[in-house]
């Protein structure tokens, strides 16, 4: 790899890109202070481009940027194995499968209690793992990487093109107070004007209620009272009963 103008060897192995130290350092699962009124504005996204974490809002304006979903599992930041591995060299570190996907943990998990069994542990936080790995998280590997003085460079991939998945949703924003047809009960009276204009057909489903049915207020026919008296309350006649022979 050509070496960095103006930069020694040993700083360029000790070099880490800037999205892999805002891997690390950025905060994800809090709101996004750009749409914090908006549904769903949790920042589970990494923008590798930006180097910043950014919510599902944020998408459109990072469309054609390489981004990276992060995960939560166990209170812990996780990314896909398949998605991380286009861009770092992940052998040796340990994965869980979540939802039939392998991810790996970003940061650090120190362990209180000591190791003791069989099996190996973590190059950095002494974490118990199983075998054949060495780094609980992408953090310690890096970090592992960087101690014995080893050219970070050689495990990173090129990646210019990383997409979401196609199972990620991403919110449309639109004004929920013009989508929907409104609902009129019928125990509140209705104006001439507005049964006397009812031309366009009904939109949405008759729905009934313990008081009363609900009827849409854009109806294709007049409703009469007499209809809407009967349709109201059908109770039965005064009993009567048989003579008496």
């Amino acid at each position: 790899m050509q070496k960095r103008c103006g930069i020694s060897q040993h700083q360029q192995a000790m070099w880490k890109p800037a999205w892999l130290e805002a891997l690390n350092t950025q905060k994800f699962f809090v709101a996004c202070s750009f749409h914090e009124h908006a549904k769903k504005n949790e920042k589970n996204i990494c923008c590798l481009d930006c180097c910043t974490s950014i919510c599902p809002h944020c998408v459109a304006a990072h469309r054609v940027h390489r981004l990276l979903q992060v995960r939560r599992y166990v209170y812990h930041d996780v990314v896909r194995l398949e998605d991380l591995e286009k861009l770092i060299d992940c052998s040796s570190v340990q994965s869980y499968t979540i939802n039939s996907s392998k991810v790996v943990f970003l940061k650090k998990r120190p362990q209180n209690r000591q190791f003791k069994g069989s099996g190996n542990i973590c190059t950095s936080c002494d974490r118990s793992l199983q075998e054949p790995y060495f780094h609980c998280s992408l953090d310690c590997k890096v970090e592992y990487i960087l101690r014995q003085k080893k050219n970070l460079s050689a495990y990173l991939r090129p990646c210019k093109v990383l997409q979401l998945g196609p199972d990620f949703f991403i919110p449309h924003d639109v004004d929920d107070d013009t989508t929907h047809s409104t609902l009129v009960d019928v125990d509140e009276p209705m104006g001439s004007s507005d049964s006397e204009n009812l031309s366009a057909p009904c939109t949405n489903f008759v729905r009934k209620k313990r008081s009363g049915p609900y009827i849409c207020a854009r109806s294709a026919n007049r409703v009469s009272d007499e209809d809407m008296a009967t349709n109201m309350s059908r109770r039965k006649g005064v009993p009567h009963r048989s003579p008496l022979c």
